[in-house]
C-alpha cells in the first residue's frame, strides 16, 4: 500500500491531508466546543438588561465602542480580563466591534456606576474631559420597548436552550436564577422591580418619578445593561 501511494504522489498528498485533517479535528473540534460553551459566572440576560441592550444598538453605541478585550497586556492592564469566548454564550448578535472611538465596554459593570452613567449619558464631555460622545438626553423620556425584549427572550429560552428559571453557576461557587415571565404581564413585573433598583442609585427626579407610576425609560434599561456587562 505505502509502495503504491510512493508511486502515485498525488493520492499520497491526498491521504496525507485526510490524516492530517481528521488529527485536527478530534484535536480542534471538542476544545473549541468546551470553549464556547458558557463560562461560570456567565448569566442570561433579564428582561430589563435584553431591552437595554436594544437600546444600546439602536442608539448605534456599538459603533464606537467594542466589547472584545483582546490578550495583550496593554489592554487588560486598562479593561480587565481578556475575553472569553463563553463570556458570549448568550449574546445574539455579539457586539464585538472593531471601532474604537470609545473605550471598550465588556467590563464596564466592574468599574462604573449607575450614578456615573446617568451624569455621563446626559452630558459625556462633563464628565470625560476631551470626550467627544455627544449627549443621549432623549434617553431619559423616552419609554423602553419591553415586549421586544420579552419576545426575544422567548426565542432564547425555545430556540437556543438559554437557561432561564434554572439556577447557573456564579463565581462564588454558588447559584443564581434568572427569571423569565410566563406572561408579557409577569415579564413587565419583574422588569419593574428590577428598574426600582437601578433608579435607587439615580439622581434625576423626573426618572424616578416615571418608574413610581409604572413607566421604564431607556435610560434604567441601557444602565441595566451595562451593569451587566462584568
Amino acid at each position: 500500500m505505502f509502495h503504491w501511494l510512493e508511486k502515485h504522489p498525488f493520492f499520497f498528498a491526498v491521504g496525507v491531508f485526510v490524516v492530517i485533517a481528521y488529527a485536527g479535528l478530534i484535536e480542534i473540534v471538542p476544545n473549541f466546543a468546551q470553549a464556547s460553551r458558557p463560562v461560570i459566572g456567565t448569566k442570561p440576560y433579564t428582561t430589563l438588561q435584553l431591552a437595554g441592550r436594544d437600546v444600546y444598538i439602536k442608539n448605534s453605541c456599538n459603533s464606537c465602542h467594542s466589547q472584545l478585550i483582546r490578550p495583550f497586556k496593554a489592554e487588560t492592564d486598562r479593561y480587565g480580563h481578556y475575553s472569553l469566548s463563553g463570556e458570549y454564550a448568550y449574546d445574539r448578535p455579539f457586539l464585538w466591534g472593531s471601532e474604537r472611538t470609545g473605550p471598550d465596554l465588556h467590563r464596564v459593570g466592574n468599574y462604573r456606576t449607575t450614578q456615573w452613567h446617568e451624569n455621563h449619558m446626559m452630558d459625556p464631555a462633563k464628565i470625560v474631559e476631551g470626550s467627544i460622545m455627544p449627549a443621549y438626553p432623549w434617553l431619559f423620556k423616552n419609554k423602553v420597548d419591553l415586549d421586544t425584549a420579552y419576545a426575544e427572550q422567548l426565542t432564547d429560552w425555545e430556540f437556543f436552550g438559554v437557561p432561564y428559571n434554572k439556577p447557573v453557576p456564579t463565581k462564588d461557587g454558588g447559584t443564581i436564577t434568572v427569571k423569565m415571565g410566563k406572561s408579557v404581564a409577569e415579564s413587565h413585573a419583574l422588569a419593574l422591580a428590577e428598574a426600582k433598583k437601578v433608579v435607587a442609585n439615580m439622581h434625576n427626579q423626573d426618572v424616578k418619578d416615571a418608574v413610581a407610576r409604572g413607566e421604564i425609560p431607556e435610560i434604567v434599561a441601557l444602565i441595566a445593561y451595562l451593569n451587566s456587562l462584568k
